[in-house]
């Protein structure tokens, strides 16, 4: 039986970057943590299965050291910090994200399309909050329109929608493809931005709370107004921002977007004697009561004591809870975030015409065989099996 020999930096390198350890895979592999140690070495069969159960390509085994796989995008998750190598699920997310942005741009401009000129139109120097109130007129969002609909799901989805009216890709997802053994992680990142003049997209980690997804949405959709300068991957973890002039901006932009100053003025008075404004008045908006604490104390309405405390106070209970998940619920529905219905549409198109074949519609979509027919049926389109 040939066996392979293998670096222990190498399989501790593939381990890290899987976020396993050897014992996550000792009953499949029983002397992996020997692995390289004292003339212990897999197999053949064993090295390529273990490649594959950590998702990295085969032939990275075989380098002298392990490699250094940079993001494909810009990283505004922090400034002057090496960010930690990005996780499988994370590339593979970013991958499968420019694939479908190639094909659609590829297809507007057979239609001979018009660029997006909200894309790029802005720039650093700009007001944000100008920028944010620009945003919601583009989408033809009224004040209060939050308030309107019935829950967090229903603004999430309505928001979503209406960024895809512009000709916006618009991707919620929190795990990889449709694959829910691949989670993916708000530790590493809540979003990212591809811009575009003919096939813009924005990408929202699903697996973050729905009030949280709100804000992604309106902070990726400033980075397009930013064009080149503002495509890249998002994280703000904390309360401000720390990557740079773009999250400073877009974060601003955000914030005059899902919560304008005009309307919060409006009703603080009636709501800031309440034993939790801030909740309060998250429900109304549809976003965090953290970005509600923080719109006023910008905006004075509050000092930052008090908006400290109740940040506090709010994240630790926060860490009691369970995560809200994008797991569960309807398959074919969860397609219309994960896929994105216009997208879905164009792809079915073209597929029913015959201008791509059923593999490459499948690999765009990430829905295989059967369910990809399924999917296309939901939005009102047969296709043959």
């Amino acid at each position: 039986m040939n066996r392979v020999a293998v670096k222990p930096n190498l399989i501790q390198w593939a381990l890290n970057r899987a976020q396993l350890s050897a014992s996550d895979l000792a009953s499949k592999f029983p002397k992996l943590a020997d692995w390289g140690n004292e003339g212990v070495f897999p197999t053949f069969k064993q090295l390529e299965d273990f490649a594959k159960a950590t998702r990295v390509p085969f032939g990275y085994l075989f380098l002298p050291e392990p490699p250094d796989i940079p993001l494909p995008i810009a990283d505004f998750r922090t400034i002057g910090i090496q960010s930690p190598s990005p996780s499988p699920e994370l590339l593979d997310t970013i991958y499968a994200m420019q694939r479908r942005q190639t094909w659609m741009k590829e297809t507007r401009l057979e239609c001979e399309a018009e660029p997006l000129d909200f894309i790029g139109s802005a720039r650093i120097g700009d007001n944000a909050l100008a920028i944010g109130r620009e945003m919601r007129r583009a989408l033809r969002l009224e004040n209060g329109w939050a308030a309107k609909v019935a829950n967090w799901q229903a603004a999430v989805s309505l928001l979503r929608e209406s960024i895809e009216s512009l000709g916006v890709i618009a991707v919620i997802n929190g795990v990889v493809g449709n694959n829910t053994h691949r989670a993916l992680n708000v530790a590493e990142f809540r979003g990212f931005a591809l811009s575009d003049k003919y096939a813009p997209l924005i990408f929202v980690n699903g697996a973050d709370a729905k009030s949280a997804q709100m804000f992604t949405l309106a902070h990726e959709l400033a980075h397009l107004w930013l064009g080149a300068e503002g495509s890249g991957l998002s994280g703000f973890q904390g309360i401000f921002p720390d990557g740079g002039s773009v999250e400073v901006f877009c974060d601003q932009a955000a914030a005059e977007f899902l919560v304008p100053e005009s309307e919060l003025r409006a009703i603080w008075q009636s709501v800031k004697r309440d034993a939790s404004p801030f909740e309060t008045l998250a429900s109304r908006f549809k976003v965090s009561p953290i970005v509600i604490g923080r719109r006023a104390m910008d905006l004075r309405l509050v000092d930052r004591q008090v908006f400290f405390e109740f940040y506090e106070e709010y994240v630790n209970r926060e860490r009691k809870k369970k995560n809200d998940s994008a797991g569960g619920g309807d398959f074919y529905n969860n397609q219309n975030t994960r896929v994105g219905t216009q997208f879905a549409l164009q792809v079915i198109r073209a597929a029913k015409e015959g201008r791509i074949g059923f593999k490459e519609a499948y690999e765009l979509t990430g829905l295989n065989g059967g369910a990809f027919q399924d999917y296309a049926k939901r939005l009102g389109m047969d296709l043959p099996r």
